[in-house]
């Protein structure tokens, strides 16, 4: 089993959350409202900050920023999938695994994530703009504004982006270390 290393104290952290499968469901407004119920709860519990998100069909990309000291990201991303699952998981059934069915899972997510630490403030307008740029490079749409789950339209309430930003082209080839 792979040993995944972990920041010890709280900062910033870009995320990939993919669903199960890469079922394109994440987009439909019972699981985004489930998402954001959830969010909002465990938000409640153990506070952090969505600096950036962009809710994609099958995937979502956000940058939290963490209480100093606290590192615990996997207990938010635990309990709040597991509400999604709870809250969604009737209307989203497929077929699972003996494994699944064993740890009584349901077909909803993955069971990992992927996470960075943000470094610097040039790392963090980086995956900002991955984040925007997202459903323009997926081919979703032509213009970042046009769509509707993002932190994009806050970002240019904020004065940070112009309404007609249209993202780096450089973000398309963009890795992440």
């Amino acid at each position: 089993m792979p040993r995944y290393r972990r920041a010890l104290t709280g900062t910033s952290y870009f995320f990939t959350v993919v669903t199960h499968r890469r079922r394109p469901i994440l987009c439909d407004e019972p699981v985004r409202i489930a998402l954001r119920q959830a969010i909002e709860q465990v938000r409640c519990r153990y506070p952090f900050t969505t600096d950036a998100i962009v809710l994609m069909p099958d995937h979502l990309h956000c940058i939290w920023t963490l209480p100093d000291g606290d590192s615990n990201f996997s207990l938010r991303w635990s309990q709040i999938k597991h509400h999604v699952s709870h809250a969604c998981g009737q209307l989203y059934l497929a077929a699972l695994s003996k494994s699944r069915q064993r740890q009584r899972t349901t077909a909803m997510w993955q069971r990992r994530f992927w996470e960075h630490r943000i470094r610097d403030e040039t790392d963090m307008e980086r995956h900002v703009d991955y984040i925007h740029f997202n459903p323009v490079k997926h081919g979703l749409v032509s213009a970042v504004s046009d769509w509707p789950y993002s932190s994009f339209e806050r970002f240019v309430r904020n004065g940070i982006y112009p309404a007609d930003w249209s993202g780096n082209p450089a973000c398309d080839g963009m890795e992440f270390e």
